[in-house]
């Protein structure tokens, strides 16, 4: 199993990026992780050309790290974001990551079982995908929207399989571990096994 973890907390999120290096331990134990502190690559906006259906198909235009990071994620078999949820959303860091995911989808449509016309994937790959969102407190209007979000984001990625948590602050260092063990079971990975 490969899994790409994308960490958007922002400087100065402590908490995230211990949830964060407590998921790459728990997953380096299950197969191939590779995780990404968004803040610490040079990643610019999606310009919003299609160039990267149009002129160099598969590939941004824009020559920066979010090419490497887009094409391994696109190859993985779990895919997650760890972000603090700002306005229901994800981080900056994250979303503007995420926007140049475009490449990693075809300029076509089609139709997905549910009847919603969706672009299919470049890859051919079983994925499954994990949102942890993470707040000071509970705040169910926020959990909401991210939890929904999540799922529409899985359903652009074709995921056969997705959960989105969320951790608090408050939360002690057992109380994230079994959260994540939890989620990752949720998609169906549980003692090492997919």
């Amino acid at each position: 199993m490969k899994a790409v973890i994308l960490n958007g907390a922002r400087e100065g999120d402590i908490k995230i990026d211990e949830i964060s290096e407590k998921l790459t331990s728990i997953m380096q134990l299950l197969g191939e992780t590779e995780t990404f502190i968004l803040r610490e690559y040079k990643i610019a906006d999606c310009l919003g050309c299609f160039g990267c259906w149009i002129k160099t198909p598969g590939q941004c235009v824009i020559d920066d790290s979010s090419r490497s990071i887009a094409n391994q994620f696109g190859k993985a078999d779990l895919k997650v974001f760890v972000t603090p949820i700002v306005f229901g959303g994800y981080s900056y860091e994250l979303k503007k990551l995420l926007d140049r995911q475009i490449s990693n989808i075809l300029p076509f449509l089609e139709k997905n079982k549910n009847g919603e016309i969706h672009h299919p994937s470049r890859f051919t790959v079983d994925t499954r995908f994990v949102a942890i969102g993470v707040l000071s407190k509970p705040d169910d209007e926020s959990e909401t929207i991210f939890k929904t979000l999540a799922g529409r984001n899985a359903l652009n990625m074709q995921a056969k399989a997705y959960i989105a948590i969320t951790v608090y602050l408050t939360d002690n260092a057992e109380q994230v571990t079994k959260k994540i063990k939890d989620a990752l079971a949720g998609v169906g990975i549980k003692d090492g096994n997919a």
